[in-house]
């Protein structure tokens, strides 16, 4: 089952060392099977606030995305960034195949109370 890491980033000023951590990361996912899917790509906000910068990388699963955040590659360049850029990362798997959203409404429907 696929897994994402989604980071939900500030605006921060242009840095050299920012430069540099985009130049290297494709390099640290690689070999985990990652891959970008948004990246330096504008957004639309449609509900609430948003502001910065989205970024999503796949994964062929959470094992694959947890091994990508703890390699030593990753550790090595991940203070580049977090130096300069203040934001949130989460690591999250997708739904498996054939998910169907009409069974948790189900689930969620016969787990409330009685009225």
């Amino acid at each position: 089952m696929s897994a994402y890491a989604i980071a939900h980033l500030q605006e921060a000023a242009p840095h050299a060392e920012v430069a540099e951590y985009i130049e290297r990361i494709t390099a640290t996912f690689e070999p985990y099977g990652g891959r970008f899917l948004v990246h330096g790509a504008q957004h639309e906000v449609m509900e609430g606030a948003w502001p910065g910068h989205v970024v999503v990388i796949g994964f062929p699963s959470i094992a694959e995305a947890r091994a990508w955040w703890a390699s030593a590659a990753y550790q090595e360049i991940a203070p580049l960034r977090a130096r300069h850029i203040e934001g949130d990362i989460i690591l999250v798997p997708g739904v498996p195949e054939g998910y169907d959203a009409t069974l948790t409404g189900k689930a969620l429907r016969e787990a409330l109370p009685a009225r």
